[in-house]
């Protein structure tokens, strides 16, 4: 078995996208295993392989781990992503913790049936132009460095240009009203670990089609 991270999850975004960022963000090489069918998903619950029933689950250093903010803390302590002390975390988790919640309204929206999909975008832009954008744009402004938290690359700053980007794909004029935003996107675009991750041909996932939600809703819901 090569000594390389594993991730277990469906060929798409999901839970499993940040994880893949603070992956590539570190220079990290890893490999996955893609769930095509329900089968796929009651095999690894069968063989103990997901504690709690549910991907993601991520093979690295021996251990299957699964819960998503768990092993986004693993992979952020182990390759530095995680601020320089105690304080500087605190801010990376209290940043970390609003941009999973947007994430949660982004990544869900694919999934809503088809009469309340207007609903969800309306609501889910709304909280991202006026609850959530405001107070990384106020962040940034305030702390006047080039990153969210201290002087270094964090995971705040990788999870907030993966939501960025996932907005600007629906709404490519948001920026206007957030330009240091604007500025921290291109700067950290620019990063040469992520900006090999944003190249074509990467493992960065794009967004869900059709078919990607159905087999979505066959393995998980059916």
């Amino acid at each position: 078995m090569s000594g390389k991270p594993r991730l277990h999850y469906f060929n798409g975004r999901g839970r499993m996208e940040t994880i893949r960022w603070l992956l590539a963000a570190a220079g990290v090489e890893f490999e996955e295993s893609y769930l095509e069918k329900k089968e796929d998903l009651t095999k690894l619950q069968k063989d103990g392989s997901l504690l709690f029933q549910q991907v993601p689950m991520v093979e690295i250093d021996g251990m299957k781990l699964v819960q998503t903010r768990a092993i986004a803390n693993y992979i952020s302590t182990k390759y530095n992503l995680y601020g320089k002390d105690v304080k500087e975390r605190a801010l990376i988790d209290m940043y970390v913790e609003g941009m999973f919640d947007l994430n949660e309204l982004l990544m869900t929206y694919e999934i809503q049936p088809a009469d309340k999909k207007e609903q969800h975008f309306a609501n889910m832009m709304d909280k991202t132009e006026n609850r959530y954008f405001p107070v990384f744009e106020k962040v940034l402004k305030d702390h006047g460095k080039d990153f969210l938290v201290g002087n270094q690359l964090s995971r705040a700053d990788v999870q907030l240009l993966e939501i960025i980007l996932m907005v600007e794909e629906w709404k490519p004029d948001i920026f206007a009203k957030f330009p240091l935003l604007q500025s921290f996107k291109a700067r950290l675009s620019n990063i040469p670990t992520i900006k090999k991750f944003l190249q074509p041909g990467s493992q960065r996932k794009p967004p869900s089609d059709d078919d990607v939600v159905d087999k979505v809703m066959k393995i998980f819901y059916s």
